[in-house]
């Protein structure tokens, strides 16, 4: 029995050592390629049945991807498309960034200090639950028609999911570490950016990426009622022309832009907490 026993060991541990070396080449890339390979299969699938499907109806109403890709062409062609998209793409920014600072900035003291969060959560939680895009007239009275309106409104839309992620995050900060940094004498700054900082740096990045559809949405918004330069000035010059397949040049490009923005940001966030992605 004993044996049996050593002949049988070798195997079992170099069984064992297999499994750890196959833990560290992590997932096998069948598995990846077969998530891509259902994605574009997907892709395909989608844009044949909207190019079957939109050539049945009406341009007027509906257009289909290779009418869109047409115009999409022109526009590029006589510049109009990259105009509107180096207009809008400097608001979009700047607005987000200023937007992010704001609301890291502020979600930190409303998240740390009690007395804050006491002074101001009622102010947030009104601003936020307030249709802000239904201020947008009031806003073009105080700015006018130019880009300082169009970046108050990409401001104001992106701060709040940036602000309240943000305290959300200082909040969930566990007492014990709070109360480990105070037993060694850490200072207020100390416990920001070695304790708060850090813990709350996942919740940080979940609002900025909510943030970045808010801010493409008021930088429209913003568009639509000022209707001089951008990408939703387009939207509004080709629907008012009954041009669909120019409309959706735009469209998508807000689309494409929206998921790169976001992929960005998640990017960043996979590079400044790697455990994060470690963990997912």
């Amino acid at each position: 029995m004993s044996q049996a026993t050593e002949l049988h060991a070798p195997s079992v541990a170099a069984s064992v050592e297999n499994l750890e070396s196959i833990e560290d080449i992590g997932p096998l890339p069948q598995g990846r390629n077969r998530r891509w390979m259902i994605r574009t299969a997907a892709i395909v699938i989608v844009l044949g049945g909207w190019e079957l499907l939109g050539r049945q109806v009406s341009p007027l109403f509906m257009s289909y991807p290779s009418a869109i890709a047409r115009a999409a062409v022109g526009l590029i062609a006589d510049g109009e498309l990259l105009t509107a998209l180096v207009s809008s793409l400097q608001t979009l920014l700047v607005g987000f960034v200023l937007a992010s600072v704001i609301g890291i900035l502020v979600g930190l003291f409303i998240g740390r200090y009690r007395s804050v969060d006491a002074a101001t959560d009622w102010l947030v939680n009104a601003l936020y639950a307030t249709p802000l895009i239904a201020i947008i007239p009031l806003v073009i009275l105080w700015f006018g028609l130019g880009n300082a309106a169009k970046l108050f409104i990409v401001t104001i839309l992106a701060v709040f999911p940036v602000l309240i992620n943000t305290a959300a995050g200082v909040r969930n900060v566990p007492e014990a570490l709070i109360d480990v940094s105070a037993a060694f004498a850490a200072n207020e700054r100390q416990v920001f950016t070695k304790i708060i900082l850090p813990a709350a740096l996942p919740f940080m990045m979940t609002g900025l990426r909510l943030g970045i559809g808010r801010a493409i949405i008021g930088m429209v918004a913003a568009e639509f009622f000022t209707a001089i330069t951008g990408l939703g000035a387009l939207i509004v010059k080709y629907g008012n022309q009954y041009d669909t397949a120019s409309m959706f040049v735009p469209i998508l490009v807000l689309m494409l832009l929206g998921v790169g923005l976001t992929a960005a940001v998640r990017r960043i966030e996979d590079a400044i907490a790697p455990w994060r992605s470690h963990d997912e």
